[in-house]
């Protein structure tokens, strides 16, 4: 029998949730191989034998903060000092259960779970500890990673305590910490990796060295709708450093000794592409969307009363047109992957969003067992949902098993916005039938490119006469999921469109607005999708932050708010008008989602979500003409500039004990939307098309 082996064990702690693994050494003897090994009382926590404590990060981070906010998280539960602790991001085990980034899910999905874990292997320490003394485990408490018996004081170590603690039972109900003694949670607790960031140490995918790797630049088609065709590579075969080039199905890779020869191999190639579909043009898309909604749609997804009677009875029907572009994603880190795929296994290590998918497409398109591939991630420089998408890694281990070869596949920031999944281009149009001061029904029609639009404004379930329908147009341009899908742009339209209704019946549109959430309380009409009291909540708190009804001399305001991913954002943007022209001077921010893990965290995911969604606002669009992608980089793909971000950025959160729900995006949603009714307060030009800049 060995000296050591490992077995597992699965411990029900959430009562119904995830079955997590729990990784036990044996310790039958008490050799040095035991003595030198990690003790971990479950797969989140590892004790090594100079008793540093090692905390497993395990969805991917892409900038939302998770490789901190999770491990805050054990770390409370478990009585550790924060300070002394390492954290790791946790290798693809299906003994994590979720391993992905995205739809604001990490925290939500993981807190009740984690909190448990950690509170499991506390009482472990504590009742080991307990035995050794001889002493009730009440008579212990656990801080900063020590055991103490209250009476004598006297104190073990977890590391010391580890060879005891692997043989206590696994508490299946552990009790956790009230949390008005939480030390971390609600703390502000700087981010893990920052030291590493500034410092420009090795974090990312493009870091990435292997021993015989090669280089691999990729050649794909240059517009939608075109084909590879006959390739000739004479002379990219002949430039320094080129090892090889391969063909693929649909796009062109040459391997060399470094990026810089790769792309020189790459743009020495000599490529035929063939035109084999429709070559597709934004205007055309755009010509498109205004028939089809003019037309009217075949389904209807909510129909609540009869707005049709009720734009009969109506003085007026505000009847208008909202146009979204086109965005691509644009993540900080462009595209990258690196693979090595031999004798029948594959190792994968990248930024990708969904590890567990990626291991299941290249599982596929190989034809190789799941369990012969392993998914590293590391941190990576955003992803915004485009890494949500696999073809990076996919594309990646092609090359590789092709090559035989281990190799990194590099995208330039041209790769990047040629080749996206897109934010896909819409429009909506909506009524509103109205009299003198009041609004008898609210009627939303959308069109967008590969899907219909998802979800209603937070007037279903407060208005009697409400109507919503959509209906996808037929593209081949490839869409995929952008930050807040579906609420990125449906904000936007249905709060400028709330801010029209506000000016035609002369409503303050707070208080228009709260007067809608007491409706949905108190006298609902069909599905009420979200929380009246906690929409009522940041409304009111921004309105107070912000002094709302006091407008300070040359100062304009706009207001919005959103909810999404189970949080609720509200926001009130001032502007004020330097030669002509709105600059932001200040945005107040008040959100509610729950507890809030890492305060210092959550203000910066509020402020990047807040500048995110005022660049996308003002600046970017993708513009298409016979199929290719007109701006390619920073150049003609305009990005907010420093000087085009706002002074201030003033965020509170409602207090709540709750369970944390989504952070990363709900802020994004109203931005737009109170960015636009800030510059209409100011111009008096309404903005109903996205980007505003050109239109000023």
């Amino acid at each position: 029998m060995n000296s050591r082996r490992n077995f597992l064990k699965v411990s029900a702690l959430t009562g119904g949730g995830i079955l997590f693994g729990l990784v036990f050494p044996s310790f039958e003897t008490n050799d040095a191989s035991t003595a030198l090994a990690d003790y971990m009382p479950n797969i989140y926590i590892k004790i090594k034998p100079d008793g540093k404590i090692v905390l497993m990060a395990p969805n991917p981070e892409i900038g939302q903060g998770v490789k901190t906010s999770l491990p805050i998280i054990i770390a409370e539960e478990l009585g550790v000092d924060w300070k002394k602790i390492e954290v790791e991001l946790a290798p693809l085990d299906n003994r994590y259960g979720r391993q992905t980034a995205g739809g604001s899910g990490a925290i939500r999905g993981r807190y009740a779970d984690l909190r448990k874990m950690g509170a499991a292997a506390r009482e472990m320490f504590v009742n080991a500890a307990a035995q050794i003394w001889s002493v009730s485990a009440a008579d212990c408490i656990a801080d900063d990673g020590m055991v103490i018996h209250k009476s004598s004081e006297k104190k073990l170590s977890y590391g010391e305590l580890a060879s005891k603690a692997v043989t206590m039972q696994i508490p299946a109900n552990p009790t956790l910490k009230d949390p008005k003694d939480f030390k971390y949670i609600g703390t502000r607790i700087t981010d893990v990796d920052v030291h590493s960031i500034v410092t420009g140490k090795p974090l990312f995918g493009i870091d990435t060295r292997r021993k015989g790797m090669l280089f691999a630049m990729i050649a794909r088609s240059p517009a939608y709708g075109k084909t590879l065709g006959n390739v000739d590579d004479t002379k990219a075969r002949k430039v320094n450093g080129v090892k090889n080039v391969i063909k693929l199905k649909n796009s062109v890779a040459v391997l060399a000794t470094s990026t810089w020869a790769a792309k020189k191999g790459r743009d020495a190639l000599v490529i035929q592409w063939n035109t084999t579909g429709k070559l597709e043009n934004s205007s055309d898309h755009f010509a498109g969307f205004k028939e089809i909604l003019e037309k009217g749609p075949t389904t209807v997804g909510r129909n609540d009363g009869d707005v049709e009677i009720a734009k009969q009875k109506a003085t007026k029907v505000l009847d208008v047109y909202y146009e979204i572009p086109t965005l691509s994603h644009c993540q900080m880190e462009p595209l990258n992957f690196f693979a090595d795929v031999r004798d029948g296994k594959v190792e994968l290590y990248g930024p990708t969003q969904v590890p567990d998918q990626l291991r299941n497409d290249v599982a596929e398109k190989l034809g190789i067992n799941k369990d012969n591939i392993t998914v590293g991630v590391p941190r990576q420089g955003g992803g915004f949902g485009r890494k949500l998408m696999t073809d990076n890694g996919v594309e990646a281990a092609l090359v590789s098993a092709a090559a035989q070869s281990p190799v990194q596949v590099q995208w330039t920031r041209e790769d990047d916005m040629q080749n996206d999944f897109y934010r896909p281009a819409e429009m909506y149009r909506y009524r509103a039938a109205l009299t003198a001061n009041e609004l008898l029904a609210w009627h939303q029609s959308a069109v967008g490119i590969g899907r219909g639009i998802r979800g209603d404004s937070y007037v279903a379930g407060a208005m009697v006469n409400y109507r919503s329908d959509s209906q996808g147009f037929n593209s081949n341009t490839p869409t995929g999921w952008w930050r807040a899908p579906g609420a990125c742009t449906m904000a936007y339209v249905a709060e400028s469109f709330f801010d029209e209704i506000c000016l035609e019946l002369k409503k303050d549109p707070v208080a228009f607005r709260l007067d809608f959430f007491k409706k949905a309380k108190d006298a609902p009409v069909g599905r009420v999708g979200y929380d009246p009291t906690k929409y009522k909540a940041v409304v009111e708190l921004v309105a107070k932050m912000s002094n709302w009804g006091t407008t300070p001399d040359g100062v304009y305001r706009g207001f919005a708010t959103w909810f999404s991913f189970g949080s609720y954002a509200a926001q009130v943007v001032e502007v004020k008008l330097e030669d002509g022209k709105p600059r932001v001077t200040k945005v107040y921010c008040a959100v509610y989602c729950g507890r809030v893990i890492n305060l210092s965290g959550a203000e910066n995911q509020i402020q990047g979500a807040i500048v995110d969604g005022i660049n996308h606002a003002m600046f970017p669009k993708v513009t298409f003409v016979d199929g290719a992608v007109q701006e390619t980089n920073f150049n003609t793909y305009n990005f907010l500039r420093m000087y085009d971000a706002p002074l201030d950025i003033e965020v509170k959160f409602v207090e709540s004990d709750e369970a944390p729900t989504g952070l990363g995006e709900p802020a994004l949603p109203p931005i737009a939307a109170a960015l636009g009714n800030a510059i209409f307060a100011a111009t008096g030009k309404r903005l109903r098309r996205l980007p505003f800049a050109g239109q000023l």
